[in-house]
Formats: structure tokens, C-alpha cells, sequence
């Protein structure tokens, strides 16, 4: 063989070699990136779960005081079952699905906030030790579930800008990664609520 073909040999064996690394690289960040979410819905999940966990406690607390507010507590229960009824594979996120998790949780939320509002008529349910724990359980828990969404966005964006880059798109568009949805605020969030004295 002459030398100019070696080395033209050698050339393109180098350009190949690159393309294989790089392409693994940037699928390897990829997956890395797509876990990471994966890792993040999973933190999300856990934080509805432990809310979901608390509404039993919660609801036979007040069942032993407000006794006219059995459609309310079957309200929270049936919203409970509803909420914990629905699981998605973090593989498979899509708006759909996001929207479908966001709105049974979004009924629990509604459902429990008219249990706390209907509690207001029990001054001795208010004053219980047990009740007041468990409200305070379930606040700090809505807090968790807030901290989550957004880290779970950020995540999320991290990714959906890693996939969406070029040239990391071709190796996206060949490997099949997908843009993850994000959270979304309730309807009726940008209006500030009315406060009357």
C-alpha cells in the first residue's frame, strides 16, 4: 500500500472513530439526563403518596367530631382513590398523562382544602392535638409536593434542552428520546383570590 492511502486510511478511520465517541457520548449524557428525571418524577410521586397516606388519619379525626359533614369526608375519600388510582411510568410522560396525574391530584387538593374549610365549624375538632398534627403534616407535605414539581421542571428542562441542542437532536431523534412535559399551574392560578373583611 502506499502512503497516501494509509494515511487516508488512517484519516477516515480517525473521522469514525470520533463520530462512534461522540455519538455515545452525547447518547450516554442523554440517558444519564432521561434518569435524572425518571429519579425526580419518582420524588414527586413520593410526595403524593405521603399525602394520600395522611387522608385516612386525617379523615377519622374528623369523622369522630363533624358528624353532618359525611359528604365532605366521602368527598376526600372517593378524590383519594381517584388520586392514588393513577400511576404513570415515568417512560412514558406525555401532556396527556401530565394533565390526567395533575387533575386527580389537583381534586384532592380541592377536596381536602372543603374538609379544612368545613373543620372551622368544630371549635373542639380544631383544638384537638391529633387533628392539628395532622393539618400541619399536610401542609408541610403540600410544601414537599411544590419543592418537587419544580425541581421535576427543572429537571425536565434541563433535558428537554439537552435533547433539543443540535446536533444532540439527530442523536435524540435517532435513539428515541422524547421531550418530557412539565407541570402546569391550576386553572384559576393567575387570579389572586379576593379577600373581604
Amino acid at each position: 500500500m502506499k502512503k497516501s492511502t494509509l494515511i487516508t486510511v488512517g484519516v477516515i478511520a480517525v473521522i469514525i472513530l470520533g463520530a462512534i465517541m461522540w455519538y455515545q457520548g452525547a447518547y450516554n449524557g442523554m440517558v444519564k439526563a432521561d434518569e435524572t428525571v425518571n429519579s425526580q418524577w419518582a420524588n414527586v410521586e413520593n410526595q403524593y403518596q405521603r399525602r394520600a397516606d395522611l387522608v385516612p388519619n386525617l379523615v377519622a379525626t374528623v369523622k369522630g367530631y363533624a358528624e353532618h359533614e359525611q359528604s365532605t369526608l366521602e368527598g376526600v375519600i372517593e378524590a383519594r382513590a381517584k388520586a392514588t388510582g393513577v400511576t404513570i411510568d415515568p417512560t412514558n410522560l406525555n401532556e396527556q398523562t401530565m394533565a390526567q396525574y395533575q387533575q386527580v391530584q389537583g381534586n384532592l387538593s380541592s377536596a381536602l382544602s372543603r374538609l379544612l374549610v368545613s373543620v372551622e365549624a368544630y371549635p373542639d375538632l380544631k383544638a384537638n392535638q391529633n387533628f392539628l398534627d395532622l393539618q400541619a403534616q399536610l401542609e408541610g407535605t403540600e410544601n414537599r409536593i411544590a419543592t418537587e414539581r419544580t425541581r421535576f421542571n427543572e429537571t425536565a428542562q434541563t433535558y428537554n434542552t439537552l435533547i433539543r441542542k443540535f446536533p444532540n437532536n439527530i442523536v435524540a431523534g435517532m435513539s428515541g428520546f422524547q421531550q418530557k412535559p412539565y407541570f402546569k399551574a391550576e386553572a384559576g392560578a393567575e387570579t389572586a383570590p379576593e379577600v373581604q373583611f
